[in-house]
């Protein structure tokens, strides 16, 4: 069974599809079967993993309009060596077509559960918008993965999304939770950022990854080259930072799992 992420801020340019293709390559560094669904019409995170997202086809477009299957429209980012179902432009339109269609916000979620057994991982971009895309990615996902800049503004937007997550928990899908919160873009020499982060963390304590995206050159410049930082270049400092997190969110996961068993354990000696 699957681990499905979804990775979400409303707030755009935060870094959710750089957290995205690079989380993805490097939970497939560590031999974790990958799957990256991008849901966001400008089709970022799938040139990010090396496709070209002007003749991608399929994409999850059809898949969400069930013209077709999500095994027939997986492809495979070479570089980043992970699968990915990818988006362009034409996913613009899915929410109005998906307005008047049955199950609209569980479409997602029905076409994941055919390639569940496939993957160890299924990571979803979503748009920097609460939309139908993101609903749909909400109803689909075990987990919400919330990267954040360490700024004011943030914060805001920040309740925003956890009362989305509330809504979706209360009429979709009663598993979802929060994973945690990614400080990213983190500039260790502002006092702003260093408060921003103290603050994060008292609210928020073990929801917070240990993990910190610092700026990195090298990880804005990886996208325009169609490939993940790892293969761009895996000795900068960002490449070192998402295999950390890479390597904690599969602790994380191996630690939940642990607990689940535990608890089933003792509800059946009870």
């Amino acid at each position: 069974m699957s681990r499905i992420l979804a990775i979400a801020n409303q707030k755009g340019g935060v870094g959710k599809t750089t957290t995205a293709v690079n989380l993805a390559a490097g939970l497939a560094e560590l031999g974790q079967r990958v799957l990256l669904a991008d849901l966001d019409p400008q089709g970022n995170a799938t040139m990010g993993a090396g496709i070209e997202k002007r003749t991608a086809l399929p994409t999850v477009y059809q898949i969400l309009l069930n013209q077709v299957t999500l095994r027939d429209a997986r492809m495979r980012s070479e570089p980043g060596h992970f699968d990915v179902i990818p988006a362009n432009r034409e996913l613009a339109g899915a929410e109005i077509e998906l307005v008047n269609l049955e199950q609209r916000d569980l479409r997602l979620k029905v076409a994941l559960a055919q390639v569940d057994d496939d993957y160890d991982f299924i990571l979803m971009d979503c748009p920097p918008t609460l939309n139908l895309l993101t609903v749909n990615a909400f109803a689909a996902a075990q987990a919400v993965l919330i990267p954040m800049q360490c700024e004011y503004y943030a914060l805001e937007g920040l309740t925003d999304l956890i009362a989305t997550i509330k809504k979706v928990k209360q009429r979709l899908n009663p598993g979802i939770r929060i994973e945690g919160l990614l400080r990213v873009m983190f500039d260790p020499r502002s006092t702003l950022a260093q408060q921003v982060s103290d603050q994060i963390k008292a609210h928020f304590g073990d929801k917070v990854y240990d993990t910190v995206i610092p700026r990195n050159v090298r990880l804005a410049e990886a996208p325009s080259h169609g490939m993940p930082v790892l293969a761009y270049d895996r000795l900068c400092k960002g490449a070192r930072a998402y295999m950390e997190l890479a390597e904690e969110t599969l602790r994380r996961s191996r630690n939940e799992i642990d607990a689940n068993q535990a608890r089933e354990k003792t509800d059946g000696e009870a």
